[in-house]
């Protein structure tokens, strides 16, 4: 037996020899580690506190039962407590003599350890690290058996037994013949035979089960039966339609053998045609490229012709503004014409009055003109007596003689009479022209309503197709979004900000063609809202806040945007997107924010190719050979390569 850091066995402590009878040990703790024994008989004699009871103890501690499952605070209590350094382990190790080969290992000596520690309990056999399972079966090959403990007899057991009664020796003798360990097995049996007994049941059970299963199993291999014999005859029926079908495709096939030499006499025919036309496709070719070049100066024109249709829009506004001046004019010429009616109708009724007066005065007037004659006469006499009298008075006369007196009063007349004629000639002609004026005005006035119809309805389908615009773009926009730029409108009406310009889309014009490309490029970000300065931007929020309105919005402040300008590359197959689009001069710094690194590109090959060349991002258009030319709408794919890598 070999005892270190176990109990009161603080150093390494070896008890040998054993002998086969009785052993007398003498233990002393103050004695060597090394214990001799007498070869006759084994005793444990000691003084009180020598270490007798741990010695059994340390016997006990490997070959039974009782220091099993043992807690942390119980594996300290097993180490040595004393004086010195404190110890972290101990063991006991028994060494047997197997000379007569009892334990079943090939070895005269039989070594069996168990450490135990503060976090560890091992076992060792022969030195190699073993269970506890391992060690107590090759005890019990041994005849150390856990059913018979006898085989260590504790201090005070033996003169419990001897004063015990009858009872309770039988029960001892039968532990020590080992019958317990049957009686346990019966009882353990019994309860086997309950399990199987149970067990049969159900297997009975099954049994029934698996009869039932195989009556329909039997039935079920008769239709089977029935079913391979019919569907022999079904396999031998569709071998037999294969066959006539296999007939058929192999004569068809001899058929299209022909046919295909046929064919292929042809295609060699229409080989050397397609060598003729590959040289007029060159010459096709060179035609092309100069109807290019007449192409480039045709976008030129066009773009001149642009330029021209401009101005003409901007007469155009200039004319409408002419045509409500002038209707305004017309309003003013019908209150004149109607003033100028009245005046008519006034001089009619005059004229008729003047007339009808006139044809009363008619007879009248040849009356007092041949009374007129009479009474000329008379004063033809009465003027020569009257200037007879004057001169007898010695007056001056008026006139010189009575020749230029009567000149006098026929010139009167006759002026007062061609005055009046004029003036009524005059008033005709005044009101002929004042009826061609007003029927010209009436013609224009019905032209104008024409007119004003047209473009009445040109704004009302102007205006829905705005209307729905807007709907639609609303949907396409993110919820957030939209209901967003509503409330941005009803802080700007109703707060009166100014600097406020819109969302992004509605700040720049470009072709139907180039829509596609700007929506992949922007995205949301058409939705971004222009304002001057970021002041007003905070001012916008800060009513947003304070009004707690829905929706989400961006804003893109001109003071605070500075994009840096980009080198693009010379290239007929690309070309930066901002160069198709068209804004005022103080938005394009919005624009070249959003769109100032993306191209417009031929095909995906070559996008990709630039995106990496040139750290840009790309979008490509479909059957386009050179960009700059744009005489004819081209289809926008939409594929767009990031400079990151990315293709969307």
């Amino acid at each position: 037996v070999i005892i270190q850091g176990f109990r009161s066995y603080r150093d390494q402590t070896i008890i040998e020899p054993f002998s086969s009878k009785n052993n007398v040990i003498a233990v002393n703790l103050l004695s060597t580690n090394s214990i001799d024994v007498d070869s006759c008989f084994t005793n444990v004699v000691g003084r009180n506190g020598s270490g007798k009871s741990n010695f059994f103890f340390a016997i006990q501690f490997v070959l039974s039962d009782e220091f099993s499952h043992l807690r942390p605070e119980q594996r300290q209590q097993l180490l040595h407590e004393g004086t010195g350094p404190r110890v972290v382990s101990a063991f006991v190790e028994i060494v047997f003599d197997n000379s007569d080969g009892r334990i079943p290992i090939e070895n005269d000596e039989v070594r069996i350890r168990r450490v135990i520690g503060a976090k560890k309990d091992q076992y060792y056999l022969e030195k190699k690290n073993v269970t506890k399972t391992d060690v107590m079966n090759l005890l019990e090959s041994a005849g150390f058996s856990r059913s018979n403990p006898y085989y260590i007899v504790k201090q005070g057991k033996i003169n419990e037994l001897a004063i015990a009664p009858d009872s309770q020796r039988l029960k001892l003798l039968r532990e020590v013949a080992g019958t317990r360990v049957y009686d346990e097995r019966r009882e353990e049996s019994k309860v086997i035979l309950q399990e199987t007994e149970g067990k049969r049941e159900k297997i009975n059970e099954l049994l029934q089960d698996i009869e039932e299963r195989l009556h329909t199993l039997e039935e079920e291999t008769k239709e089977l039966k029935e079913f391979q014999e019919l569907d022999r005859t079904k396999r031998s029926l569709e071998y037999t339609i294969y066959d006539k079908s296999l007939r058929e495709a192999q004569s068809k096939i001899k058929q299209l053998e022909v046919r295909h030499q046929e064919f292929a006499d042809t295609a060699n025919s229409q080989k050397a045609s397609m060598a003729k036309l590959a040289n007029k496709i060159e010459e096709c070719e060179t035609e092309v490229k100069s109807t290019t070049q007449k192409r480039e100066i045709l976008v030129n024109e066009q773009q001149d012709l642009y330029e021209e249709r401009q101005e003409l829009i901007k007469k155009r506004t200039n004319l409408e503004l002419d045509v409500s001046d002038l209707t305004d004019s017309v309003q003013n010429d019908r209150s004149v014409q109607e003033s100028n009616k009245k005046e008519l109708q006034q001089l009619q009724s005059t004229i008729t009055n003047t007339e009808m007066e006139l044809n009363k005065l008619v007879p009248d007037y040849e009356k007092y003109k041949e009374t007129e004659l009479k009474y000329n006469s008379r004063l033809r006499i009465c003027e020569q007596l009257l200037s007879q009298i004057y001169a007898k008075q010695g007056r001056g006369t008026a006139y010189k003689s009575k020749e230029e007196r009567d000149a006098w009063i026929s010139r009167e007349r006759n002026k007062n009479v061609e005055s009046r004629k004029i003036a009524i000639d005059d008033s005709r002609k005044f009101i002929a022209s004042l009826r061609q004026k007003l029927d010209e005005a009436l013609d224009r006035r019905k032209e104008l309503w024409r007119e004003e119809q047209t473009v009445d309805q040109a704004l009302q389908t102007v205006d829905e197709n705005l209307k729905t615009a807007e709907r639609n773009l609303m949907i396409k926009a993110p919820k957030a979004t939209s209901r967003g730029l509503e409330s941005l409108k009803r802080v700007v009406e109703e707060k009166r900000i100014r600097g406020v310009y819109g969302p992004l889309i509605e700040n720049f014009r470009c072709r139907e063609r180039f829509f596609t490309a700007t929506e992949v490029t922007a995205g949301n970000r058409l939705f971004h809202v222009i304002v001057d300065t970021d002041r007003t931007a905070a001012q916008i929020l800060n009513h947003f806040n304070y009004m707690k309105l829905p929706g989400e919005i961006s804003f893109m402040p001109l003071n605070k945007i500075n994009p840096k300008d980009i080198r693009f590359p010379d290239s007929p197959d690309a070309v930066p997107i901002i160069q198709r689009l068209e804004c005022d001069e103080k938005f394009k710094p919005a624009l070249k924010q959003v769109f100032g690194k993306t191209l417009l590109c031929r095909n995906i090959e070559f996008a990709s190719k630039i995106s990496k060349e040139q750290d840009l991002d790309c979008v490509t258009l479909d059957d386009v050979k050179n960009i700059n030319m744009n005489l004819e709408p081209i289809p926008v794919i939409g594929d767009q390569i990031s400079r990151k890598g990315a293709l969307t």
